[in-house]
């Protein structure tokens, strides 16, 4: 096992990896910017190194000064979180050619999925089933384009290969804006990816959003945990998520969590990761492949009672996996509501000083954030101050369970999402699992 690590991340999610770290006796080095030098792992951590100014290109984007960290304090390993540069394989190439290990799967892994259609004809390869639409990027010839999408079928949305967390998409429902479509879409996608090639699919009208916990280690081994709802969405992020999926038989879940773990032992993964699905209809879709620790890894945590974040740390390390599929056992429900500092109503980010905060507790409530009394959220960084979690012996308990929380909860001095997450947990359409990826935006009002 590492002696020490750093943690090249900010927020709950570091406070998250430093309390794994504890646990298996791993010392944590906290790398910040000069906006964090308050948060509260770096406050806990063993050593801290600032690294740059607010601005995330200057800081917590900025590779050199992340690996020269990792020199000046001996460290031997570096985990990356979520976000930021979790899914760069430029960043963990630099890692490995630095002496250092990558908590996290290969450079040429995480290059395979991060581009979309290669990671698309990967999961075919091993068997997985695909939205319908075309394998290779979108050319220029528009009449091609134009037959294509007639066979796809309308509507159909574009995609941008190097996208990823919701950007770079745009659906087409008529054959005279499909031309433009593809323009912006390119357009957009060089700008914000570096990557103009993008790609059609059928466009699903009312799926729901289900992913696939995995993991695998360095000798061929891999498992699954399940999987997770996260329909629950506004603007393509996701803001409630459970596990287990609401009416995802026990077959279902063998099914593609099977593929899922073949498909991780067939590409060489390495570490934890996730399969993300479009489901409609009884039929699962794939989507993406997200190479690295999910903010909603603590409802697989809670329902299967496995630490996703040490075995990430094990497997880096060059240890097995610590259980077999066969040990994987799914007790209970468990949800997730994100939370966050903003306008419940008109979502903008509401930064500031927190006057009072009060974590709720209670039987099956787990709360992961960095906040504390005094602390000053800075305006610079995603609006995620943490989120709460509430496990139960069934989904309705679960819910009852969380209703009592964020009744408990006290976050004063700035605007948070509380009230919006209490309004789903009352929802009727939610308490009955009747949710898609399109439903709180048009429970919202937002088009």
């Amino acid at each position: 096992m590492f002696s020490k690590i750093v943690i090249a991340n900010r927020g709950e999610i570091a406070l998250r990896i430093l309390r794994a770290c504890r646990e298996l006796g791993i010392k944590v080095v906290a790398v910040h910017s000069e906006a964090d030098r308050d948060l509260k792992h770096v406050r806990l951590a063993d050593e801290s190194v600032c690294i740059g100014p607010a601005a995330s290109a200057d800081s917590y984007l900025n590779i050199p000064a992340i690996i020269s960290a990792a020199e000046v304090t001996d460290a031997e390993a570096i985990h990356p979180g979520y976000g930021f540069l979790s899914e760069n394989a430029d960043f963990s190439e630099k890692v490995k050619k630095s002496g250092f290990v990558f908590i996290g799967p290969r450079a040429e892994t995480i290059r395979m999925m991060g581009d979309k259609i290669s990671a698309k004809n990967a999961m075919i390869a091993a068997g997985i089933p695909c939205v319908p639409g075309n394998n290779d990027p979108l050319s220029d010839d528009d009449q091609l384009n134009l037959q294509m999408a007639k066979e796809i079928g309308y509507p159909v949305i574009i995609k941008a290969a190097g996208g990823g967390g919701g950007r770079g998409m745009r659906t087409v429902h008529t054959e005279s804006a499909l031309i433009n479509a593809i323009s912006m879409t390119k357009a957009e996608a060089g700008t914000a990816f570096g990557n103009p090639t993008v790609y059609m699919e059928k466009f699903l009208e009312d799926p729901r959003h289900i992913e696939f916990q995995v993991m695998a280690d360095s000798f061929g081994n891999a498992i699954h945990l399940g999987e997770r709802d996260c329909s629950m969405q506004r603007r393509h992020q996701k803001v409630v998520e459970e596990a287990p999926a609401p009416g995802i038989t026990e077959e279902q879940r063998k099914f593609i969590g099977e593929r899922c773990a073949k498909a991780c032992v067939d590409i060489g993964y390495l570490g934890a990761g996730t399969f993300e699905f479009l489901y409609e209809k009884g039929e699962f879709f794939f989507i993406e492949m997200n190479t690295r620790v999910q903010v909603e890894h603590p409802v697989t945590e809670m329902i299967t009672g496995f630490d996703i974040v040490k075995e990430q740390l094990r497997i880096a390390a060059g240890e097995p996996l610590s259980i077999t599929q066969d040990q994987v056992k799914i007790t209970g429900h468990a949800i997730e509501c994100r939370l966050n500092a903003e306008d419940p109503k008109t979502f903008m980010p509401c930064p500031g000083k927190i006057d009072q905060f009060h974590m709720p507790g209670g039987p099956g409530i787990r709360c992961e954030t960095h906040i504390y009394n005094g602390y000053k959220v800075p305006p610079y960084y995603d609006s995620m101050i943490g989120k709460l979690i509430a496990h139960g012996e069934d989904r309705k308990s679960a819910i009852a369970r969380m209703n009592t929380a964020l009744s408990e909860i006290i976050i004063d001095g700035i605007k948070t999402n509380i009230p919006l997450q209490q309004d789903i947990m009352n929802d009727s359409a939610f308490a009955q699992g009747q949710q898609n990826i399109h439903y709180l935006e048009k429970k919202l009002g937002i088009h």
